[in-house]
């Protein structure tokens, strides 16, 4: 096949380029260049910025027909839109980059399945503009203009990425807090659940949808299935990188979100929620198996981080201890009543 990555340098992306390179597949990259990509083997790199959408779309068209196109890169409505104009006519499936997130927080049940509603709040604007990216596709799908498939990814890690989340965002420092002994702050009182992924596995679900009449016009989640709490998550992370278990200070969302409005946003948009999802249609249609645990995982990933010269130290984010004062503060000064 004759495959279009729109991205393919990034986290997700360097796991599916470097399977369907391996597996021998004509592969053409488009991207803007900025990034190194990790992958060994023989593909072709279009470089251009998909946002620039009448430059863009002239680009798709000289390109001539693709067998599918993979969309890491879309965002944002207008883009989706882009997209369509770009793609109708000029290949046979188009799978889209989703997220878990589009669904309505909490959700009804658990665990989530793809029937679920996918109302997302407008303040989640990440989550709110893929669920509107997957509107305006899945329309365009039912008007038979462009074929279209949508992956919604749970939370992804692997090497090359630096996103071993904590309570107070993205960013690695917080190993390093571990390593030191010092104490690790969780949202509530740690216990809403967050499974994670490993960029290759998800991969494998990106790459077994390609061409599969099963999959268009369908959406599927490939999310992680060891259903860890916060603390647990923290507990095994520390095992992974040789720490000792961490000493946890548990802050309810709302008080650390007023603490840290920036750096705690994502806990009340979607960390304090219970993230838990039904895999089983990717499973049977797709061909995706959680394959790597998290332990050893994150053990690669954290190898990868320190190869690379990217662990960060926790005194350069002195923010964190603040909070933890903070809170210690506003807690001594509380009287029974």
């Amino acid at each position: 096949m004759r495959l279009l990555i729109i991205g393919g340098t990034g986290l997700i992306s360097t796991g599916i380029t470097r399977l369907i390179v391996e597996r021998g597949d004509e592969v053409v990259l488009y991207n803007r260049g900025r990034r190194i990509s990790q992958i060994e083997g023989s593909y072709e790199t279009i470089i251009g910025d998909r946002k620039d959408f009448t430059v863009f779309e002239k680009q798709m068209e000289e390109a001539g027909h693709f067998d599918c196109v993979i969309d890491m890169f879309c965002f944002m409505p207008a883009e989706a839109e882009s997209a369509v104009r770009a793609f109708t006519g000029r290949t046979d499936h188009y799978v889209f980059c989703s997220t878990v997130d589009v669904y309505s927080k909490p959700a009804i049940a658990y665990p989530i399945t793809e029937e679920a509603e996918r109302l997302p709040s407008e303040k989640f604007s990440y989550a709110y503009n893929k669920a509107r990216c997957e509107e305006l596709l899945f329309k365009a799908h039912e008007d038979g203009k462009l074929p279209v498939t949508s992956i919604r990814p749970g939370h992804t890690y692997g090497e090359g990425g630096n996103n071993l989340l904590h309570a107070l965002g993205f960013g690695n420092y917080h190993l390093d807090r571990m390593k030191k002994e010092k104490p690790i702050v969780v949202h509530g009182n740690g216990t809403s659940f967050w499974p994670t992924c490993h960029r290759d596995d998800v991969a494998v679900a990106f790459a077994g949808a390609l061409g599969n009449q099963k999959a268009k016009g369908r959406g599927y989640h490939v999310a992680g299935e060891e259903w860890m709490t916060w603390e647990q998550y923290h507990q095994r992370l520390a095992q992974a990188i040789g720490a000792p278990v961490p000493q946890f200070v548990s802050i309810p969302t709302d008080v650390l979100v007023r603490l840290a409005p920036k750096a705690a946003a994502w806990c009340e948009m979607n960390f304090s929620y219970n993230n838990l999802f039904d895999n089983s249609a990717a499973r049977q249609d797709l061909g995706f198996r959680v394959t790597i645990p998290w332990v050893e995982g994150a053990r690669r990933t954290v190898d990868w981080l320190e190869q690379n010269d990217q662990l960060e130290k926790s005194e350069d984010y002195p923010l964190y201890d603040r909070v933890i004062e903070a809170w210690q503060q506003a807690v001594d000064g509380l009287q029974a009543v």
